[in-house]
């Protein structure tokens, strides 16, 4: 039997008794089981709010669909449906056009598109970015589309929301933090930096830093976990590092323990020692 699956039906079609439903399965939604002891996932709950209606998924359910990273197994489902609102699933009434909706996998979601346009007005700024360039990443959208949607529904909620936070989306972030140490220069003022540079020595391939100003020759880099538990890594990391040094490149390298006014002003020193005059055009919106 599929899991999940519709309890009714299953007991409807002699596949099990509602003694067996109840002792050996447990609901995750309305009539909506999953054998007892297995560990739901986000997939088995988007597959499930799916079974429960003939809805359409969004939001940042439907962002993980599209192939975004970074989505944990927790993040309550939403579903443009008519029906009443139940624990982990959140039903939405919005208006669809027959354009912005997909299928994928057999589940209908909201396309790419749509599903950024409803990132950008419904989460608060630093998140919205997050999940929007995950999704980039994943499955590049148009911003042009997202803007387009948006004239289509001039009433809704959050489109001042959304017109701040699309500017900012970057689908070269790989990693939240990475989205964090990007937003917390452009929020400081300094140029808004280039993203996934690929830094070469006489043509042969030196690293790929998560971002940087390469005018100004000065890169950053999100130095996660897999830095300090690998010894491979490490010592991988002081070789590169010293060819980037020799090559003029000064790297700063950003830890989970460092403060955000640290890391602004040592970018800030180095941009302004290397030539940076210290004014950036000022940040433009969407139409």
């Amino acid at each position: 039997m599929r899991t999940p699956f519709v309890g009714s039906n299953a007991v409807a079609a002699g596949h099990l008794t509602k003694g067996q439903l109840r002792h050996r399965y447990r609901p995750i939604y309305r009539d909506v089981y999953v054998p007892l002891r297995h560990q739901v996932s986000l997939r088995d709950r988007i597959l499930g709010a799916a079974l429960t209606s003939d809805g359409v998924i969004a939001g940042v359910a439907a962002s993980a669909i599209h192939g975004a990273k970074w989505v944990g197994d927790d993040v309550p489902v939403e579903l443009v449906a008519a029906g009443r609102h139940q624990r982990g699933l959140v039903i939405r009434y919005d208006t669809l056009h027959d354009d912005e909706v997909t299928t994928v996998a057999g589940v209908r979601v909201t396309t790419p598109a749509r599903t950024a346009f409803d990132l950008g007005r419904r989460l608060p700024r630093g998140r919205a970015v997050e999940c929007l360039d995950a999704l980039m990443n994943a499955c590049p959208f148009s911003i042009e589309d997202v803007m387009l949607i948006a004239k289509r529904h001039p009433g809704v909620r959050g489109l001042r929301r959304l017109r701040v936070a699309l500017p900012l989306v970057d689908g070269g972030a790989e990693s939240p933090r990475e989205t964090w140490l990007r937003l917390l220069f452009v929020d400081a003022g300094l140029p808004r930096p280039t993203t996934q540079f690929v830094v070469y020595d006489h043509g042969r391939y030196v690293r790929r830093l998560d971002m940087c100003w390469e005018e100004f020759k000065v890169g950053a880099e999100y130095d996660g976990e897999q830095h300090l538990t690998s010894r491979a890594q490490y010592a991988l990391d002081v070789r590169v590092n010293r060819v980037l040094q020799r090559l003029g490149w000064h790297v700063i390298h950003v830890i989970k323990e460092d403060y955000g006014q640290d890391i602004v002003e040592q970018a800030r020193s180095a941009l302004l020692a290397r030539g940076w005059q210290g004014t950036v055009t000022a940040r433009a919106g969407c139409p």
